[in-house]
């Protein structure tokens, strides 16, 4: 960046005077040397030596003066060095600061977006006949098949997806599309999952319940982020909750495309770790690499939407999600550690 040439060009500067000076107070040592053995000299000789001698003392009363401006020349240049220095350094922090603000803010803008697709696709597909006839009937083995194949074209056309499940009013789960994958899935029972309570109180269609960030353990463990909406009889928006349809977004390989693909110049991401954060602040996902989902990111954003903070030699910036359209977020942020 312009301003890391600038505080270079600072450094460089004061380092080239000192050296200088270092040279000029050398020179200045030996003339006083000179000077003090032309004054002995003079002495020897006598009468006729103190014309010379004259002279020899106002060499050594000049040198002492050049020394005397050398040294407080040094310390003009390092004070103004030093400001230099301190007001680019600050500058450059808030350079940075604002523009590590910028692409927190752009992180989880593109993961909303994301996300509101996500919102879109849970809403659409709960209006599929074969699911609503499931729904309606879930004890049918052959609607069941027929919810199945539904289910797995659609996980054909979108690789975004681990599973996609039809759950019964009971919370059991009674059709879904990679039975082979994940065979703990089938015939499980969720009725205490937040997302199906949640999914079965929707009051039309057009809601839909979304969860934090989890392992699942009928998905091998992966983290997925959950969404789902209730089934309605005869498919109507404002239809009696039949059941409920959930989705499960394969999180860790796109949320890690963003993290690791968010615009930093070489020195920048040598120097980065690029975060989403949940509302309680979890690590949900780290340009380091995959996340605990364990680890909470110290940071203090307060009321702020956006922003950054300097901790000792970090600037820590983040930005509170937007949200999408009619996806309005979960309280999310992006934030961006860089090291100094």
């Amino acid at each position: 960046m312009q301003d890391d040439n600038i505080l270079k060009l600072a450094y460089e500067l004061s380092e080239t005077t000192r050296n200088k000076v270092d040279l000029i107070e050398k020179i200045m040592r030996q003339t006083q040397i000179l000077a003090l053995n032309a004054r002995i000299e003079a002495a020897r000789a006598g009468v006729s030596g103190a014309g010379f001698g004259v002279v020899a003392q106002e060499i050594s009363h000049v040198s002492t003066r050049i020394n005397q401006i050398a040294a407080d020349f040094r310390v003009d240049v390092d004070q103004y060095a030093a400001q230099i220095q301190e007001a680019g350094t600050r500058m450059s922090s808030e350079l940075r600061g604002q523009r590590f603000t910028d692409l927190s803010r752009n992180v989880v803008e593109l993961i909303d977006r994301n996300l509101f697709e996500r919102s879109c696709d849970v809403r659409w597909w709960a209006t599929e006949s074969a699911l609503v006839a499931l729904a309606e009937n879930p004890e049918d083995q052959d609607l069941q098949s027929l919810a199945c194949s539904r289910l797995a074209t659609i996980l054909r056309s979108y690789t975004v997806y681990l599973d996609l499940w039809v759950v019964d009013q009971n919370g059991k789960v009674i059709a879904q599309g990679r039975p082979e994958t994940y065979p703990k899935a089938l015939g499980s029972d969720v009725s205490s999952a937040t997302w199906f309570r949640n999914a079965m109180a929707t009051r039309h269609g057009d809601q839909f319940a979304v969860a934090d960030i989890e392992t699942n353990p009928s998905l091998d463990d992966a983290p997925t982020a959950t969404y789902a909406t209730a089934i309605r009889d005869k498919g109507e928006t404002h239809g009696k909750a039949m059941g409920v349809l959930a989705i499960f977004f394969d999180w860790t390989p796109q949320a890690q495309t963003i993290v690791s693909g968010i615009a930093l110049d070489e020195t920048e991401r040598s120097h980065c770790r690029v975060m989403l954060l949940d509302a309680r602040h979890r690590i949900i996902a780290d340009s380091r690499g995959e996340p605990s989902l364990k680890e909470v990111y110290s940071f203090n954003p307060g009321t702020r939407d956006k922003g950054y903070d300097i901790v000792e030699d970090r600037i820590v910036a983040f930005a509170r999600t937007p949200g999408y359209e009619t996806y309005k977020g979960m309280g999310w942020f992006g934030a961006i550690e860089y090291q100094m």
